[in-house]
């Protein structure tokens, strides 16, 4: 992506707006540390550092640009409340500058939200929220959110596509720099709406126009790339909605403005590289961070071989992660790393045919960890759903070669997403 000079701050994003943002969020928002990771490091041969948003009083960085917008206000909106719609953090956000301000706030969320998600805006928000379950989607509440917001004359927050909002995260760039005792040559910032992203942007291109930025967004959710290579804003028709926090169907208009110039380049990361990249940093650094909070981590096998002796920053956006989703985070680790596999296997109906399969297939480190199976006694064979994990990658081939040497006739579902997800998750 090239790199142009740098752009006029009268465009879109005046930096002295971010430096008030940043006087209007003391006392408020953290100045979260800026620590180097000793594993990442080494690892990457270079010096690795993570802006650690998740220490945010409600977990992420939202409440930077939700406490900036909502503090603007005047006194007659103040008085008539303000609106939003989320199903996450940006809705703690909300709520959480609202009682500090004492505005009153409504704010719809979907039907499916997890009810942690759900309490924990109620929490942060106590008798200053309300909070309105409605539709099954994302789009269904915050249509019902605008269609109040304009019935009640209340102000709607928009939890990206804003100049304040975008200030608000902006002041993480100003904290970056401030804190950073070296020149910076990558950061690494996660892309969802883009208002992250162009906050930093407007940071660093004024002051630190010779960093690097890399956008990482989810492989399943590639708003601002799509965008990007467009050369216009654009609209996805689908989206994996898996990495909550930073997956919607089109960025901001302001922040792609912003991004389409400032950004050396989007880079795509899968999900299940995402959910590996949680489960390590649980495992070896005792971070819980979300899927969105990973991204920009996991980005740093794609970029190994640049970062060598390098200066990198990683913004880690948010720890806010439902703990009833870790099954599903194992599981689409393992199945990106090459460890779980889910055939459908025509399997002899007469006795020891599963004790044979076991013996004849498996290896003592192989594991059967899913079978389905329903006899038919006027059939010869039936078919079971089997889900076999190895102890390495390479082991799958063994699997595969001894099936088919011992004439076990099978279907491999992991390639085959639809059927996949109806019978495996």
């Amino acid at each position: 992506m090239k790199r142009l000079a740098p752009f006029s701050i009268e465009r879109n994003m005046q930096l002295h707006t971010i430096y008030e943002a940043r006087e209007t969020l003391k006392g408020i928002a953290l100045h979260t540390p800026l620590t180097r990771n000793t594993n990442l490091s080494e690892e990457f041969a270079a010096q690795v550092y993570l802006k650690r948003e998740d220490l945010q009083p409600v977990r992420s960085y939202k409440l930077r640009g939700a406490y900036n917008k909502i503090a603007s206000l005047s006194d007659a909106d103040r008085s008539r409340g303000v609106v939003c719609a989320s199903a996450g953090n940006h809705a703690q956000g909300v709520a959480y500058a609202c009682r500090k301000l004492n505005i009153s706030a409504v704010i719809f969320m979907p039907q499916t939200t997890p009810f942690q998600k759900v309490k924990q805006v109620r929490l942060f928000g106590k008798d200053n929220v309300e909070v309105v379950l409605i539709g099954d989607t994302f789009n269904d509440a915050s249509d019902t959110a605008r269609q109040y917001c304009e019935e009640n004359q209340m102000t709607f927050i928009h939890p990206f596509d804003d100049e304040l909002v975008i200030a608000g995260q902006g002041t993480i760039g100003l904290e970056i720099l401030a804190d950073a005792t070296a020149p910076i040559d990558y950061l690494f910032v996660p892309i969802g709406g883009g208002g992250l992203a162009a906050g930093i942007c407007a940071v660093f291109s004024e002051l630190s126009p010779e960093t690097r930025i890399i956008g990482v967004e989810p492989q399943g959710a590639l708003s601002m790339l799509t965008s990007i290579r467009n050369g216009e804003n654009t609209t996805l028709q689908e989206i994996d909605k898996f990495v909550d926090g930073a997956a919607v169907k089109r960025v901001g208009d302001l922040p792609f403005e912003i991004c389409k110039t400032r950004l050396h380049e989007v880079v795509p990361v899968p999900e299940g590289q995402v959910c590996t990249t949680m489960l390590r940093l649980y495992n070896e650094e005792a971070m819980v961070v979300e899927p969105a909070g990973a991204l920009t981590i996991a980005a740093l096998e794609i970029y190994a071989s640049a970062l060598k002796d390098k200066n990198v920053v990683c913004v880690v956006s948010g720890s806010n992660n439902d703990i009833t989703r870790m099954e599903e985070i194992k599981e689409r680790s393992m199945l990106y790393e090459g460890l779980k596999h889910y055939f459908v296997v025509n399997f002899p109906q007469r006795a020891g045919a599963l004790r044979e399969f076991l013996d004849n297939t498996l290896s003592p480190t192989d594991d059967i960890t899913y079978f389905q199976y329903v006899k038919k006694h006027s059939r010869e064979t039936g078919a079971v759903v089997i889900a076999i994990e190895v102890k390495e990658k390479e082991h799958f081939e063994l699997v595969e070669k001894k099936m088919l040497r011992n004439g076990y006739t099978f279907v491999y579902l992991n390639n085959k997403q639809s059927l996949f997800n109806l019978l495996a998750l």
